[in-house]
């Protein structure tokens, strides 16, 4: 997710895509509303994936919003 949203600080300061860089957060905010958490940032107990199926839902919120 670091470096899913490291794109959207490039959308908007480098690129000046306000738009795009907002799209990209919000979809991970998503994600993470849905409760989907990978091992480094979940809570002990929690269910958890890996990172190509948590960057591949966060892909599939971006083409849904």
């Amino acid at each position: 997710l670091a470096a899913i949203l490291s794109s959207a600080m490039l959308l908007r300061h480098s690129l000046g895509l306000e738009e795009e860089a907002v799209a990209v957060e919000a979809a991970v905010d998503t994600v993470l509303a849905e409760g989907v958490r990978t091992p480094d940032i979940a809570q002990q107990g929690m269910e958890t994936t890996g990172t190509e199926v948590m960057g591949d839902l966060v892909t599939q919120a971006l083409q849904d919003s």
